[in-house]
């Protein structure tokens, strides 16, 4: 028996396409973008859901992100260039990074995207200029450290005092009022974002009640009408036993009622809220395919066994230690009786995908699928010793068709003279 993912034979579509193989279910993506309509869009006035396409960004996935209707989060002119080239609405863009460069920043007013997100007081000097030159006129939300830590990978931990992201605190009013003294500068409000792989609302809950105040701080000292606040993203995924996944209602609903409450109370107009969920719409809905080489036991110690691909197409493990679980796609009906480490195949003693997986009797040709591979590796893959990243492929239905061919070794080479 082998393993099914989304209605489709995974064997098959090793043969067929290949492997290493990203595979990506739109199915499941439509799942939770329909739940991000359930949640939050359908279920609340005056709100916006934007998908943070550093998770997965592909022409076919900003198409699927602009036919259901969502705004797009890009962090990089590469990313905006490819909203671009499928004629995403600029207006439904919002543009982050801690460092944009000059190039970028005139790339994103000319294409006249809907925000800018901003981490300084400089950043927005330069916008402003860069606007005026242009003619234009730019909307901004100045991103704020909210100085809350998150339970996650100090990497991936973002709104603590000390980050590389965002305004802290103690020089947001000087950010503001910097801000309304600029001819060509419109700022609309604030965002926050507390951490990545979140498994608990308290850090998002603490931040809503930190910027909360702000809001009211800000109008009663400084006269400032907050029309939009972005709650960010975060929200955890299943990767491995003992994740504990929550619906999105989890953690919309609490802050969502926190804003009403306070805006209520404090005689306040409630600002436009948006969210940026990215690893959480296609985490899950991906797999890696993978076939087995070479299988080496070290006995008393223990047993390598080798995978066509490694932290070229998945850096994770190696920068995060990430876990994640896999199974033998063409032994699934299999008992698993040994157990086994997973490694790659770069030049490198630290690319292990998994360690000490439970498997069954192996032999190289086999298939190995890993499980939650959506997120943050078709996107991080590098062509580190000259490896070509593998092929995408997206399914629908019990369909597959291919999206990103397999990159060749003329292609790693086209840019070199």
């Amino acid at each position: 028996m082998n393993y099914s993912f989304s209605s489709c034979d995974t064997v098959e579509l090793a043969k067929k396409y290949g492997t290493p193989l990203y595979v990506m279910s739109e199915d499941i993506i439509m799942d939770r973008i329909n739940e991000i309509k359930d949640s939050f869009v359908n279920k609340y006035e005056n709100v916006e859901a934007y998908y943070a396409s550093k998770a997965f960004l592909t022409k076919e996935m900003a198409r699927i992100i602009k036919r259901e209707g969502l705004g797009l989060d890009v962090v990089s002119g590469g990313e905006l260039y490819t909203a671009k080239s499928v004629d995403f609405p600029m207006e439904k863009i919002m543009f982050h990074g801690n460092n944009k460069t000059l190039e970028e920043i005139e790339m994103a007013l000319k294409y006249k995207v809907g925000h800018f997100v901003c981490d300084s007081i400089g950043e927005i000097q330069l916008i402003d200029r860069l606007a005026k030159d242009l003619d234009n006129r730019a909307n901004i939300l100045i991103r704020v450290t909210p100085g809350v830590d998150s339970d996650t990978h100090k990497y991936i931990s973002t709104g603590n005092v000390d980050s590389k992201f965002g305004v802290p605190l103690g020089l947001l009013k000087d950010a503001i009022e910097i801000s309304r003294g600029l001819n060509n500068i419109d700022l609309k409000g604030f965002h926050f974002h507390v951490g990545s792989q979140l498994f608990d609302n308290t850090s998002h809950l603490m931040a809503t009640k930190i910027l909360l105040n702000l809001i009211k701080e800000v109008k009663d000292e400084l006269g400032f009408i907050t029309e939009e606040l972005d709650l960010g993203g975060g929200f955890g995924i299943y990767y491995k036993k003992g994740d504990d996944v929550k619906d999105l209602s989890y953690f919309i609903d609490p802050m969502m009622e926190e804003i009403e409450n306070f805006v209520i109370n404090n005689n306040l107009l409630r600002p436009r809220i948006s969210i940026e969920p990215g690893r959480w719409i296609v985490g899950e809905a991906g797999i890696t395919l993978y076939t087995i080489g070479s299988i080496k036991e070290i006995p008393g110690v223990r047993t390598y066994v080798g995978v066509d691909g490694g932290m070229t197409d998945n850096p994770r493990p190696a920068l995060y230690q990430a876990e994640y679980e896999a199974l033998v796609a063409n032994k699934v009906d299999q008992e698993c009786t040994t157990t086994v480490t997973i490694a790659g195949k770069c030049c490198e003693s630290g690319d292990i995908l998994i360690w000490d997986l439970r498997v069954p009797a192996l032999e190289s040709g086999d298939i190995l699928a890993v499980k939650s591979t959506g997120a943050y590796n078709y996107s991080m893959a590098s062509n580190y010793n000259r490896i070509g990243r593998p092929a995408v492929v997206m399914l629908k239905n019990g369909s597959p068709r291919l999206i990103v061919k397999r990159e060749s070794y003329e292609d790693m080479l086209r840019n070199e003279l």
